[in-house]
């Protein structure tokens, strides 16, 4: 089941990607489906149903109204990256609850928390990622902070309601979603383990 509510979630987000206009013109990551499915499958794959199910019906109803999720989260996301731009579009973007933000601020330092584990214990994968902190934002790059804030915002308040309860739940079992999304992602690029991948990725 939860296969199927990732494959409709991953085609949903695909075409609101392949539709995002840049400034700079089109990204060369528009151009490469097969990489989007990895990264966002295997973030997906750490998701309970209940939260795929909610979030799809986000999809589903902004595609109905015309959204793209996905632009408006790299909109949302300017906002640290470029912040004069940021305040030209915001009046644009759909407001965000103060009782939801809350809620956004409490997934995002769980997962920072999670990220650093993850970088402790895998190095050289977490440094093929993004820098951790919006602290480390700028022109060049996104920090994984400010991206995932980006994203949360973009959601109904029902899914992120329901991804800081699964969230919460998952701290309570030691279950680290970001080492867990990182051994979906070795996975599918053929690596046993977190380990095989971690000690290629330094050579």
């Amino acid at each position: 089941m939860n296969q199927d509510l990732i494959a409709q979630i991953v085609a949903q987000e695909w075409a609101m990607f392949d539709e995002v206009q840049n400034n700079g013109g089109r990204a060369e990551c528009q151009n490469n489906p097969r990489e989007f499915e990895i990264m966002r499958s295997s973030q997906l794959k750490t998701w309970s149903e209940d939260v795929l199910k909610s979030y799809l019906h986000d999809l589903t109803s902004a595609a109905y109204s015309k959204r793209n999720l996905l632009t408006e989260k790299y909109a949302y996301m300017m906002e640290s990256t470029y912040p004069e731009e940021f305040a030209q579009i915001k009046q644009f973007l759909p407001e965000v609850a103060p009782e939801v933000r809350v809620k956004i601020d409490e997934i995002v330092d769980i997962n920072l928390d999670w990220q650093k584990e993850a970088e402790e214990k895998y190095p050289n994968l977490r440094a093929k990622g993004r820098p951790l902190t919006s602290k480390e934002d700028s022109v060049y790059q996104t920090s994984f902070e400010t991206y995932l804030r980006g994203e949360l915002m973009t959601y109904s308040a029902e899914t992120v309601f329901k991804l800081h309860a699964y969230t919460l739940a998952c701290l309570e079992k030691h279950y680290n979603m970001a080492i867990a999304n990182l051994q979906n992602m070795v996975g599918q690029y053929g690596y046993n383990t977190l380990e095989e991948a971690n000690e290629k990725m330094g050579c």
